[in-house]
Order: C-alpha cells, then structure tokens, then sequence
C-alpha cells in the first residue's frame, strides 16, 4: 500500500519569462524535445497529454507578435527584457487522483482548472494550457507496484490589463485633451498583479510600513485562495488550499522529494536483497549435482546401472535444475533491473541535494531574517518592491523627457524650414 499521510492540497505557482527565454518553458509543455533533464518524463506517454487550449502559432512568441500586429495586445513602452508571458502551474498530489479515478478524472478535474484560467485572464490571453499526463511518479509507482504517473496543468498566459490612452496637449481639439483617445489592452506583469488586498494583524488591524501606507496581500497568495475557492464551488471539495507562507514552499518541495527519494532507495535496497536471499538457494540446487557422480556403476559395455532409488533421484535432480535455472535467469534479471533502479534514483538523489543546497544558500539570510525577524523581513520586500517600482518610474520618466527633446528638436527643425521659406 501506498503511504498516504499527506494532505490533499492545490497548488498554484506562477513563473515570469521573457521573449528571451519563453521558448525553453515552450519546449517542455508541448513536449517538443527529444530528451528531457525531467527524468520522469516517459516519452511513451505524451500521446494522453491533453490541450484544453493548443497555441495558434508555431512558437509562443510568433502568437503575441500576431496578437500585437491585430490591435488585440499593446507591447507599448515595454523593456526588452520585459515580463511578457506568466505560466500557471496547478498541481495536486498523486495519490488525490489515483484514489478518485486516476486519468480520466485528472482530466475533469484540470478542465475545470483551465475554465478558472480563462475567468482569471480571459480566453484571448491564454496562449496555451495542457494537462500532462506522461510524469511518472517513481516512488508512489514502487509503492504501489504499477505505474502511476503524476497529473498537473501547465498553462501559459498573458499579464493583459486594460490602459486608457489619452489625447496628448497638442491635440488641436482642446475639449479633446485629456479625455480618453482609446482603451488598450497592455501587457503588464507588474499592474496585473498589483494587490489591493491589505494585510492585517491578529486584532484584525491593517499593518503599515513606516511612512504610514498599508501593506498589502501578496497576488500569488490570492491567487491561491481563488483557485482552491473556484474548485471548491464546482464540486471539488475534498482538497485544502495550498499551505500559506509561499517563500520557503520551493525549499519545503525540495526537502520532501529528498525525503521521498531516500524512502525510494532504501525499499529499492530491501527489495534487492529479498532476490538476492532467493537467487542463492535456487543456487545450491547445482551443488546437490556433485553427489550424482557417487550413484550408479560402470558396466562392462561402459554404460551405467544405477538402482531404482537412484533413478528417482536423478529425475528428481534434473527436473529441479531445469526449473531452478529458469528461476536463476528471471531472478538474475530481477536483481539487474533493481541495481539499475538503485543507481539511477541514487543519482537523481544526488542532482536533488545539490539543487537544494544551492537554493537554500541563496535563500539562507532571508528566511534567516524570516524567522526572526518576520515584520522586517515583510518590510524588507516592500521595500525592495518599492525601489524596483521607484527605479521603473524613474526610467520612464527619463525616457518621456528624451521623447520630449525629441519632438522639441523636431518642431524646431521644422519652424527653421519654415523661415527659410
């Protein structure tokens, strides 16, 4: 039996990319590659996959840029190395859906996932949104003694916000200046997760950073109090919402997969030792064929008489050999595929603990600073926050005034012609 001391909770994590590096997020969720470094990924499989919504264009990219050239996205303003898509991850733990249907209601229950998604950010703005069905879950697999494969949602998305453009000064309607020229629908991940949600103490009072303004809920955090709460109304209601507190979530994922494999590798160990105990008596069957040279005597034609008793015996010997041999064969076959097992899982279990070491040394001060100091720590990411959005302002203003040069240098250039006329 599988162990199942685990709660059912939903998951929702959110991943920013780029025009730069989209295309590596692209290449796992529609299964594009050849390899994968997801050593769980069995290629086999990735027919049950299933597109609740398939890209319209070759790549992910390609499909904004058609959106941008149909007036339905505005890339205006944008960085080069701006946030342009976030990917949706919905998870729930294996054993939920194994005990509730397996496959068939994974599929149901991620349906109704990506309806969510299109409430969230509108069907327009959902680029793609796939189920993979084709992760194995090695050790829920070995608990169980089948495959069992690990059903989640990857679902990519655009930040969309809607953006009033307004008649510029030199409008020459005056009563038009000011007022709202058109209303677009502009990319932008820092708007589309803006929270307006404020957080509160014990008592139930807003808490405030030290120029006196509110602090507020963090979006990701809504964002999983909406899913657990769309699913619960549609009549998923045997999962918990994802545990709060999401800074540590990724270390904590990581601790639990190490755990999980050790768990692996030990059951791996006692199950080849349980073959090797059966391989060696099946072994000493072939030593019992020593004692047949002691039986029977040579006659004068060269040939061999043996008493009846013996004659048992030796048809007794060699139907067993003949059936320990096949069991040999199978149990040596048993004992190779385990050792291969063993080393492979020792081996993702060692890429394992150096990605958690990496990641918990470049997290080590803050949550150092969490745990003791948790207000300052929250005070601290505001800040950040703050600077980031200061630098962003900052940087277009810049930009705005070097615009505005621009046009100043073009109305004099074009007033000078004007006077040599």
């Amino acid at each position: 039996m599988a162990k199942n001391n685990k709660a059912d909770m939903s998951c929702a994590r959110v991943k920013k990319y780029t025009a730069s590096d989209v295309s590596k997020a692209e290449r796992h969720n529609e299964r594009k590659n050849e390899t994968y470094e997801n050593m769980n990924v069995i290629v086999e499989r990735t027919p049950f996959n299933v597109h609740f919504k398939e890209p319209t264009a070759p790549t992910y990219m390609q499909q904004l840029k058609q959106m941008e050239a149909d007036g339905k996205v505005s890339l205006r303003g944008l960085k080069q190395d701006a946030t342009l898509f976030n990917e949706i991850v919905i998870d729930v733990n294996t054993m939920y859906f194994e005990r509730n249907g397996g496959y068939e209601y994974a599929k149901q229950f991620y349906e109704e996932a990506y309806r969510f998604i299109e409430e969230k950010f509108g069907t327009d703005n959902v680029i793609s949104a796939v189920m993979h069905a084709d992760e194995i879950n090695k050790a829920t697999s070995e608990d169980l003694g089948k495959e069992v494969y690990h059903y989640h949602l990857h679902a990519m998305v655009l930040p969309v916000v809607e953006k009033e453009i307004l008649w510029s000064k030199r409008c020459k309607d005056e009563k038009l200046r000011g007022t709202v020229k058109e209303v677009v629908n502009q990319i932008s991940h820092s708007k589309k997760w803006k929270s307006d949600i404020p957080l509160t103490d014990e008592k139930g009072n807003p808490l405030l950073r030290k120029n006196g303004k509110p602090m507020y809920r963090a979006s990701y955090s809504i964002l999983q109090d909406e899913l657990f709460e769309h699913m619960s109304r549609k009549g998923f209601q045997d999962i918990q919402r994802g545990e709060y507190g999401s800074t540590a979530e990724h270390l904590t994922s990581l601790q639990y997969q190490i755990q999980q494999d050790k768990e692996r590798l030990e059951h791996l160990q006692k199950r080849i030792e349980k073959v090797q105990v059966k391989y060696q008596p099946a072994r000493t069957v072939s030593k019992t064929l020593n004692e047949i040279d002691s039986m029977g005597q040579k006659t004068i034609t060269g040939k061999m008489a043996i008493s009846k008793e013996d004659y048992s015996e030796l048809t007794a010997l060699a139907k067993e050999g003949i059936t320990s041999r096949a069991e040999i064969k199978k149990f040596e076959q048993s004992a190779a595929y385990y050792r291969q097992k063993y080393m492979d899982s020792a081996n993702a279990l060692e890429k394992m603990k150096t990605r958690y070491n990496e990641l918990k040394e470049k997290c080590r001060p803050f949550l150092e600073a969490l745990e003791h100091f948790p207000e300052a720590a929250k005070l601290f990411t505001e800040k950040v926050k703050q600077l980031f959005s200061f630098k962003e302002a900052q940087e277009r203003a810049e930009k705005e005034a070097r615009e505005k040069e621009r046009q100043e240098r073009i109305k004099a250039r074009r007033n000078k012609r004007g006077m040599e006329r």
